[in-house]
C-alpha cells in the first residue's frame, strides 16, 4: 500500500453491496459481498495496484463483514465511512441458460447513498483528489441526486487539476434512473472530465441509440476522453486513442459463459492495472480479455483467487 503522502494508485468510488446469488444445481442461495466499482477495486488489488475505495457502509454486522473482506482483498478501506443508521444495499442475481445475468436491488436506504452527508466526507474527499486514476460509473451517479453527481464532477475535477486520470464505464442500468434523459443528462456533465472511458457496447445502445461501437468511440472523443474502449463480450472489444485509428481487438478465446455477472468490471480491472504497471493498451485490452473470459466461467462477480489467471 502507499505510504503518507504518496498519491495513490486507484480510489474506485461507489458502492458495495451484499450480493446474493442461487447454487448451482440447488436452490440455496450464496450470500457474497460485490458492486461494479468494488468488483473493479479488488480485481485491480488481485493484479497488485494499491487501491482504495471511497464509500459508505452502516455500523451493523453486515457492513463490518463486507469492510472485513474487502481488506482481506487487499482494497484499502481508509476511505469507506460509516454511516450511523443506514445498511449496507443488497441485490440477488438470477441467470438464464446463456449465463446472461438479471438482478433485482434494495438499496434505496444504502448507506452509499448518503456518503455526502456525513461529517467525515470533506477529508476522504481530499484524500481522494491525489488518486493517480479516479474510477467512477454510471452507477455511482445514479446514487445521487443532482447536487450529489455536482459533488461526484467536482471531485473528478479535481484529480484531472492534480495530475491523474480519471476513468468511467457507463454501466447504464435503467432502474436507477428516473428516465433515460437524466442518465444521458449526467454522463454529459461529467463526461469533459473523463481521460479513459470504457463502456459497453449494449449500454450505449440502450442508453444513446448508437447502432455502431465507431458512434460510441466517436461521442467520448468529441467530450474530451484520450482514450476509449467499447466493449462487445466475446466479440472483443474497439480501442481507441486520440489520433490514431480505432482497432478492434478480438477475444483469445470464445467460451460459454456461466454467469457474465462481473465480466466488464473485471475487464477495466485488468486493463488499468496493466497500463498502470506500464503495458501499452492494446496489451492491456488484452489482459482484460484474459480476465473477464474466466470471470464468466464462475458465479457471481467474484471469482476465486485460485482461479485468477496468471
Amino acid at each position: 500500500m502507499a505510504g503518507e503522502g504518496d498519491p495513490r494508485g486507484i480510489v474506485c468510488f461507489g458502492e458495495c453491496m451484499i450480493e446474493l446469488s442461487r447454487m448451482s444445481g440447488s436452490g440455496d442461495w450464496r450470500m457474497g459481498f460485490a458492486g461494479d466499482t468494488a468488483n473493479v477495486a479488488i480485481y485491480a488489488a488481485r493484479a497488485g495496484v494499491d487501491v482504495a475505495y471511497l464509500s459508505a457502509i452502516g455500523a451493523d454486522p453486515y457492513s463490518a463483514e463486507l469492510r472485513d473482506f474487502l481488506t482481506r482483498e487487499g482494497v484499502d478501506c481508509r476511505l469507506v465511512l460509516t454511516h450511523p443508521t443506514r445498511v449496507p444495499g443488497l441485490y440477488a442475481i438470477r441467470t438464464d441458460d446463456r449465463g446472461e445475468r438479471s438482478f433485482t436491488y434494495w438499496r434505496d436506504q444504502s448507506a452509499a447513498r448518503d456518503f455526502f452527508a456525513l461529517p467525515d466526507t470533506p477529508a476522504a474527499l481530499a484524500e481522494a483528489e491525489r488518486a493517480r486514476m479516479l474510477y467512477l460509473s454510471g452507477i455511482t451517479l445514479s446514487l445521487f441526486d443532482e447536487a450529489g453527481r455536482a459533488k461526484v464532477a467536482a471531485l473528478a475535477e479535481a484529480v484531472r487539476a492534480s495530475g491523474g486520470a480519471v476513468v468511467f464505464d457507463g454501466n447504464y442500468r435503467p432502474r436507477g434512473w428516473d428516465d433515460a434523459a437524466a442518465a444521458r443528462a449526467a454522463f454529459a456533465a461529467i463526461a469533459p472530465h473523463c481521460s479513459i472511458v470504457l463502456p459497453t457496447f449494449e449500454d450505449e445502445v440502450a442508453l444513446f441509440g448508437d447502432d455502431d461501437p465507431q458512434d460510441s468511440v466517436e461521442r467520448w472523443h468529441r467530450a474530451g476522453a484520450q482514450v476509449v474502449v467499447v466493449k462487445m463480450g466475446d466479440a472483443g472489444a474497439v480501442l481507441s486513442q486520440s489520433g490514431a485509428p480505432p482497432r478492434l481487438i478480438p477475444c483469445p478465446e470464445r467460451k460459454a459463459a456461466r454467469d457474465t455477472t462481473g465480466a466488464g468490471d473485471s475487464f477495466n480491472a485488468a486493463f488499468l492495472a496493466a497500463l498502470l504497471m506500464g503495458a501499452a493498451p492494446e496489451a492491456a485490452v488484452r489482459a482484460g480479455h484474459r480476465l473477464a473470459g474466466e470471470v464468466v466461467m464462475h458465479p457471481g462477480a467474484i471469482i476465486p483467487m485460485e482461479a485468477m489467471p496468471q
